[in-house]
This record gives structure tokens, C-alpha cells and sequence, in this order.
């Protein structure tokens, strides 16, 4: 379940905490909540520029798994285990009722709640979840069928680490565990991903389970499939760059949906703008290149605007195979710490975000305020000198020639692709794109569509294709934010090539038990330390997005909005006056 994974977000795509009200300020963490809710109408979402849904299967493989796609099979198929916008456990929008662990850490006992049932009538049980871990074991397989494998193997010690999973009755299951782990992490990032799937309509082949991970990989991307479901939505259709539009769920065994909900493909920011501004679009955001122009949205009476729990980041293809490829470049720690030193992270916040993109450091954001943050890393561990950068090259055998650094023949010259469709992102590129070349690294920047991007970045057949990529982030989406998925060899979403065997060591110190909470906190920031100085990735600003609300939408709060995991609850929203 991608509420308790990491996802690929684009751009200014997620959904935020209220902290903006009109041109004002304010903490109202709701809209209109004084009104009697009413059942009826349909609520308009913009997606983010050029993002398509393109997987209808809640497990996902590597180059599907983005935040968008799991917020819609979010809305159709409830989780093992809901975490809400304070980061925890919240069991209301649960399907387990309650968890128990032993001391040692290698027991999790978790208890179902009885209310639930699938839109067929039958009821949730510790079954479907059995069902749901066999094909998570075959697809996390190095060598399962395309299009998988599982992006989240490797995660929270699934599959390789449990050493048995047994229902205890209808309601009731345990996982038991090779080793010891920290249960927290485990809880998060371990059992958040036993999503219970409906058995009994796609369980096609019992018998082999080959031909059944065959069958549901060429169904994962097949909108119709879709038609058991146990969350507050159905599907009633979908239309690629078009929209996607969800419908309430009347079996629903929790508070029914209030209105219907349609995702809207948008072309562009001044597009979706424009669509704000005629009232086609009833929820949305507005791009900070746009943002002096916000009074034009007569239609909306609240802006809000937070931040992810998550980093954005520029990505270096350190395993480019490719005839004079950059990744053994990019493998030089001190060329990463080079560009690093030379984004202007205060003028891209100020320049272009208007104070909304606080700099970063490493994978914990300042925004939205965590215990996971190092104090430390309030201050950049590379700050910005385009002095130090050049001189760090150059006294590394690097010589300018022709207003390009080189070395051996090699020239310090490549493309950046980025998410297309926010012309904030765009300025940011052209700004880092600008400040590079002072330091004598030429970029040539390549705008292509997020779906498109996330396609050629995380296919091992592209491996070799690509120089580098940003306008892209990673959302924790309720995980624990250990980065086994991103930072450790091996990890789903470790597309860029990173292998360290320190990292992947404080990586895995902090899955392991501690004797208390603060020592699992240092274990945490020799990680996240370490991280911030070996720079798998670049870090940059992490933008906040400005969430525009209609006057006649309501019930859009906080809560429902859940903006640190991205997982709204839409079912809550609803068309009034």
C-alpha cells in the first residue's frame, strides 16, 4: 500500500497543510465545517501538469509507483494500517483494529475489524491478506514476469525477512520475523504493505502462481479491473490525459462518500489556472509563477499552503552504461559535492518560490516540522559558493576549456531532464542550469511529461539513457523514512545507481531494535548525517504548494486533506453553497 511506501512525486504536486488563507495569513485548518454535510454533486481535482494514471493494481511495480497513482487506488481499497496527517496510526480508515508485538521485536499479532466487507458483499479477512502476501512473495522475485517486480521489496524486511505469515482465524493474523527489528519501523514500512486484496475476484489461478502474477500484471493497468472493492469509491472511468472519474462506493462499510470525484488531466499550470479561475476546477493549486495573480480566482475563497513530508531532489545517473556516460563521473563524491555547492537554494526560494520552498539538506524536510529532522541539518552541510564548487573541481585535475570543465578528454557537460508543465520548476532549472555553467558544467535541460519521465528513469533498459533528472521528489507517503527504498543497494526506487556500504549499514541499524526512543533517534540522525555528506542525490528546495479550494467546497481540512502523506481522504468532501 502505497500509504505506508515511498512514491515519485513531480513538481509542485502534493496537497498541503493549510497555513495561507486569501492574501492573508491564517491557521484555519478547515473549510466551512459549520455547514450540515449533504450528499450530491462532484468535485473536480486537478492533477498535477501532464500526469496520467496509469496503474489500477494497489501493488505496484517500480515505474508506476507515483503518489498519484496511489491516491486513486487509495480511494478504492482500504489499507492494512491508515496513517493520518499527524504521522500515526489512525484505525477509523483502518482495516486492522489493532496491532500487538512482543518485546524482542520478532511477533506482530494484528487484529481485523469485522465491519469491513468488499462491494460484493463479502466480508475482509485475515484470507485476503494471505492471498495478498503470496503474490507479494512472487512478484518481489528479481526474475518475476514483467511488468514487475514489486517496487517495495526490499522494504520493511518484505519479503525476505518474515519468516512466516498464518491467519489465527478469521479476523486475525501474525507476522513472525527472522530478526529482530525496530517495531515501529516494521509496523510502517513491514506490515503497512499487507494490504488486503479481494480474493475471490482476482485470484484466477490458485493453482499456479506464475500464470496468476502474469494475469495481474497485464490487469494492473486495465481501468475495468477494478470492480470488487472494500474503500469509499468505485471507478466508473477512465480516459488517459483526460480524467478519471470516481463514484461513491454504496457497499461501503464506513461513512459513504458525499460526492463524486473527478481527477482532471491539466496541460499545463496556466491552464489549470485558468480552469480555477471559470470554476471548472473545484480544488487545485496555483504555481508560484502565478502566484501575484491569485486575486483573479473569484471562485475561490481559500489558498492554503504547506509542505510534504519528503525531499525533491536532482537525481545523477551514477550507473550510466552508456559509451561515455557521466556515472563514473557522478561517482566522484567530490563532483556531487561540487554541484551541490553551486544551486542557489536562498535565491530559488526567494527568486521563485516567494519564501514558499525552504532549502534542504538531506532526505527530512524543515517542513513540515518532524522529531526526524536533525537539528544539524538546519544549516546546509554544502553551502552555496560557486567559488569553493569551481575550486574544488579545478584542484581535482578539472580545467576550463571553452567555458566547459574537462578532464581526460571527458567533458563536464550534461542533460538534466525535469517535469514539464510548471513554469516555477522550469525557472528553477534555468536558474541551477545558469549557475552551473559558472562553474563550468554545461547542462542542456530536457522538459518531458512526469509519467513519461518516471518510465525512462526507473526501466533498466534505459538504464544508460539518461544523464540526470529533477522537478521530481520522494514522498514518505506514511512510511518510516529510514530510506531503505531509496538509499540502500537494491532498493525499489533506487534508480540512480547509489551503493554505499556505510549507508546501506546506518540504513539498516536504524530498522534494528533500540534500547529507547532517543537512542532509535541517534541511530536515525547517524544515518540521515551521513546521507547529507555522501549525497546519493542532490538536494534541493523543497516547494510548497499553494491548494486552492472553491467557495462551494467543504470538509476539506486538514485531516482530509492529510497533506504530510499525500492520501487524501476524499470520501469526506462535499458541494454546498
Amino acid at each position: 500500500m502505497k500509504a505506508h511506501r515511498m512514491a515519485l512525486a513531480g513538481g509542485l504536486a502534493v496537497s498541503m497543510a493549510a497555513i495561507v488563507a486569501g492574501c492573508g495569513v491564517s491557521t484555519a485548518a478547515s473549510h466551512h465545517t459549520a455547514l450540515k454535510p449533504v450528499r450530491g454533486g462532484t468535485i473536480v481535482v486537478a492533477l498535477p501538469p501532464q500526469t496520467n494514471l496509469t496503474w489500477y493494481f494497489p501493488l505496484s511495480n517500480s515505474s508506476n509507483n507515483t503518489l498519484y497513482n496511489g491516491q486513486l487506488n487509495a480511494a478504492m481499497y482500504l489499507p492494512l494500517l491508515y496513517t493520518n496527517n499527524k504521522y500515526n496510526i489512525q484505525y477509523q480508515n483502518s482495516v486492522a483494529d489493532k496491532v500487538t508485538y512482543n518485546s524482542a521485536g520478532t511477533v506482530f499479532h494484528v487484529f481485523l475489524n469485522h465491519k469491513w466487507h468488499w462491494s460484493d458483499g463479502k466480508p475482509v479477512t485475515s484470507a485476503d491478506v494471505l492471498w495478498t502476501w503470496k503474490i507479494i512473495q512472487a512478484i518481489s522475485a528479481k526474475n518475476a514476469p514483467a511488468p514487475w517486480p514489486y517496487t517495495g521489496a526490499g522494504t520493511g524486511d518484505i519479503p525476505q525477512g518474515v519468516k512466516s505469515v498464518v491467519a489465527n482465524g478469521q479476523y486475525e493474523f501474525t507476522v513472525t520475523l527472522k530478526q529482530p527489528a525496530n517495531q515501529q519501523w516494521f509496523i510502517y514500512n513491514g506490515l503497512g504493505q499487507l494490504q488486503p486484496l479481494p480474493m475471490q475476484a482476482w485470484n484466477k489461478y490458485p493453482k499456479n502462481i506464475h500464470q496468476e502474477i502474469v494475469y495481474l500484471g497485464k490487469q494492473a493497468t486495465n481501468p475495468k479491473f477494478d470492480t470488487v472493492v472494500d474503500g469509499p469509491y468505485k471507478l466508473a472511468s477512465a480516459v488517459s490525459s483526460q480524467s478519471w472519474k470516481l463514484v461513491p462506493n454504496n457497499a461501503y462499510s464506513g461513512p459513504h462518500a458525499l460526492s463524486n470525484i473527478i481527477l482532471a488531466y491539466q496541460g499545463s499550470n496556466s491552464s489549470e489556472f485558468a480552469a480555477l479561475k471559470t470554476g471548472s476546477v473545484q480544488v487545485g493549486y496555483v504555481d508560484l509563477s502565478e502566484f501575484g495573480a491569485r486575486g483573479e480566482l473569484k471562485s475561490v475563497d481559500n489558498l492554503w499552503a504547506g509542505y510534504n513530508f519528503g525531499y525533491q531532489f536532482l537525481s545523477l545517473n551514477l550507473n550510466s552504461n552508456a559509451e561515455g556516460g557521466m556515472g563514473p563521473v557522478f561517482q566522484q563524491l567530490y563532483v556531487r559535492q561540487a554541484l551541490e555547492m553551486a544551486i542557489p537554494q536562498p535565491a530559488i526560494d526567494k527568486s521563485i518560490y516567494f519564501g514558499y520552498a525552504p532549502p534542504q539538506y538531506g532526505p527530512i524536510p524543515s517542513k513540515p516540522a518532524t522529531s526526524f529532522l536533525d537539528p544539524a541539518l538546519q544549516k546546509p552541510t554544502y553551502p552555496y559558493n560557486l567559488a569553493k564548487a569551481k575550486k574544488l573541481l579545478t584542484s581535482n585535475g578539472w580545467k576550463e576549456t571553452g567555458g566547459v570543465m574537462t578532464k581526460n578528454g571527458q567533458k563536464l557537460a550534461f542533460t538534466i531532464m525535469y517535469s514539464s508543465g510548471s513554469q516555477a520548476t522550469t525557472d528553477e532549472m534555468a536558474l541551477i542550469q545558469s549557475d552551473f555553467a559558472q562553474i563550468g558544467v554545461k547542462v542542456t535541460l530536457d522538459p518531458q511529461p512526469f509519467a513519461s519521465m518516471v518510465g525512462i528513469i526507473t526501466n533498466p533498459a534505459d538504464e544508460g539513457k539518461w544523464d540526470a533528472v529533477s522537478g521530481i521528489g520522494i514522498t514518505y507517503g506514511g512510511s518510516y523514512p529510514s530510506g531503505e527504498e531509496v538509499f540502500k543497494n537494491g532498493g525499489g526506487l533506487d534508480f540512480f545507481g547509489y551503493n554505499d556500504p556505510t549507508e546501506n549499514a546506518l540504513i539498516t541499524k536504524t530498522t534494528q531494535p533500540a534500547a529507547n526512543a532517543a537512542a532509535n533517534l541517534r541511530t536515525f540522525f547517524q544515518f540521515e548525517s551521513y546521507t547529507a555528506k555522501q549525497l546519493p542525490v542532490l538536494f534541493i528546495n523543497n516547494p510548497g504548494t499553494i491548494e486552492a479550494v472553491a467557495k462551494n467546497v467543504h470538509g476539506v481540512n486538514q485531516a482530509t486533506l492529510n497533506p504530510v502523506t499525500g492520501y487524501p481522504l476524499w470520501q469526506y468532501w462535499w458541494i454546498g453553497k
